[in-house]
């Protein structure tokens, strides 16, 4: 019931909005109805209305230009930095129940005004004892219960996709709302956004590159997070940084060393680096980040590939970026690679050695996901954070310094990586720390083999007779219902078609939604 109530709820909204409209403008490639607000608009105005877990949602669209329209794309940024606050009394009662004692104990003052406000937590000023000042981060309350039944809406409309739409099947939708869902939750606690900013801090300390604020473990707790307040220069303040004399081409090189150092050397890395979340010290020219919620890592299988990958590109090698890509099992293995090449070839050749304010990585991205479609790659949910954070260092560069090479900065650093990984003495210490497991598990083999070869050897077990299920049924009814409303709302007259089509498709997703839930 629920469920059924959230989707009435998000029907009522995309009407009040025309969500409608910009359907059938997308199905007909129109992009603007001069009688209405932009369509961009009306989507960033219905995510914020309908609550912060659509609010991340657009957030993360926002960086997929490959997926949204740009004139989309481009309104919904704008929900980066612009979420409405809850009350500063809220915040107030959740950090005294977090901490166990009174504000006026944990501090010797604390602005209940927030200083920014976002999808999962705002932020307050306030100072400990002995004057420290610091931020406090506090988690939006009953977000937890929100999360659970807005993806749970998610999770159900991908697996109908996945299930009922081939077409859609490489995007892994089932996945992304997965990963989607573990994003959010880690977001929620405040105890491992602290311990991503502490390890964070230690890998960059004295490097000058990067500055993180410390954490302050004693007023920490998993929805009160608590760092020192940091003193710097929004990245996107242009005239600011103009006026403190910055080094802007040092400042875009150092960016993108950052980048290479997070994923290559320490694989771990930023992955919401948008410019709210970026500044420069007015001391030195290093950048402050904030903001630990999203971070990311590869494995170390992703982690080689990709940057053969890149290399192979880097260096005008796309045989061996396309052999790479099946091998990996990224694109399958029937495809022919020569074809494969070319596609890439064609993508990639044009701009690849020219500088930064001449390309755009976001366009870059639609054309290698159209060749993507093309042969049947498939999207891989774990780059999809590295993806996002490429694309905000590429808006970043093109802010500070737009002749900034990124590929020319890079390629030194992928060298350098490629070379320490493939030393001899890289391959003995990976020997060396893998032998005691090697060691511990050595006796079992012999054991794990028979019991394999026993399995393989076994005759097929009889298959129990089919059953029939009313809930095959009801989603095959619920499917074509959706459908049917889905030919109605995109009929040449809109208005004869928007309240049928409507009315159908909600019926049919009653029919698809009661399939789910039946036992």
């Amino acid at each position: 019931m629920g469920k059924l109530l959230r989707l009435v709820r998000i029907a009522a909204v995309a009407m009040r909005f025309r969500l409608d409209l910009v359907v059938v403008d997308l199905r007909r490639g129109r992009t603007h109805d001069a009688r209405r607000d932009p369509r961009g608009v009306r989507v960033r105005r219905t995510l914020e209305t309908l609550g912060p877990i659509f609010v991340k949602f657009g957030q993360i669209l926002s960086a997929r230009p490959d997926l949204v329209p740009r004139d989309i794309t481009e309104e919904l940024s704008a929900l980066l930095d612009h979420v409405p606050p809850f009350s500063g009394a809220q915040a107030r009662a959740i950090v005294e129940q977090a901490l166990g004692m009174a504000v006026e104990e944990a501090f010797e003052a604390f602005d209940e005004t927030p200083l920014a406000s976002a999808s999962i937590a705002q932020v307050h000023e306030a100072r400990l004892a002995g004057g420290v000042p610091v931020v406090v981060k506090v988690v939006r309350p009953g977000l937890a219960k929100v999360i659970r039944r807005d993806v749970g809406l998610l999770r159900l409309l991908a697996g109908l996709v996945e299930r009922f739409v081939p077409a859609a099947r490489w995007l892994h939708p089932v996945a992304v709302v997965a990963e989607f869902e573990k994003i959010l939750f880690d977001e929620l606690d405040m105890l491992r956004e602290g311990a991503a900013a502490s390890t964070l801090r230690r890998q960059f300390e004295g490097t000058g590159l990067l500055e993180i604020p410390r954490v302050h473990w004693s007023h920490t707790r998993r929805d009160v997070l608590v760092l020192d307040r940091i003193d710097g220069i929004a990245v996107d303040d242009v005239d600011a940084l103009r006026a403190a004399d910055a080094d802007f081409e040092l400042l875009a090189e150092r960016g993108a060393e950052i980048f290479f150092t997070q994923v290559f050397r320490n694989n771990f890395f930023h992955a919401d680096l948008h410019p709210g979340n970026i500044f420069v010290s007015r001391e030195a020219p290093r950048y402050i980040a904030v903001d630990f919620g999203i971070m990311g890592s590869l494995s170390d299988e992703d982690q080689r590939y990709l940057a053969e990958n890149l290399f192979a590109f880097l260096s005008g090698d796309y045989r061996q970026g396309a052999e790479l890509h099946v091998a990996s099992g990224w694109v399958p293995s029937y495809v022919r690679v020569e074809e494969f090449e070319s596609a890439i070839r064609a993508v990639c050749e044009p701009i690849v050695h020219r500088p930064l304010k001449d390309i755009s990585f976001a366009e870059l991205l639609v054309r290698l996901f159209r060749t993507a479609r093309r042969f049947e790659m498939e999207v891989q949910p774990q780059l999809v954070l590295l993806q996002k954070t490429l694309l905000h260092i590429e808006g970043l560069g093109r802010k500070l310094y737009p002749d900034f090479d990124l590929w020319a900065t890079g390629r030194p650093f992928l060298e350098q990586w490629m070379r320490d990984r493939m030393s001899a003495r890289a391959l003995a210490k990976r020997v060396r720390d893998r032998l005691p497991r090697w060691m511990h598990i050595a006796p079992e083999l012999p054991e794990l083999l028979h019991d394999y070869l026993r399995r393989e050897t076994a005759p097929p077990a009889p298959r129990p007779p089919p059953r029939r299920d009313g809930r095959i049924v009801l989603a095959i009814a619920g499917a074509g219902l959706v459908i049917a409303g889905a030919l109605l709302l995109g009929r040449p007259a809109d208005a004869l078609g928007l309240y049928p089509g409507l009315a159908t498709a909600g019926l049919g997703a009653l029919c698809l939604l009661g399939a789910a839930v039946r036992r």
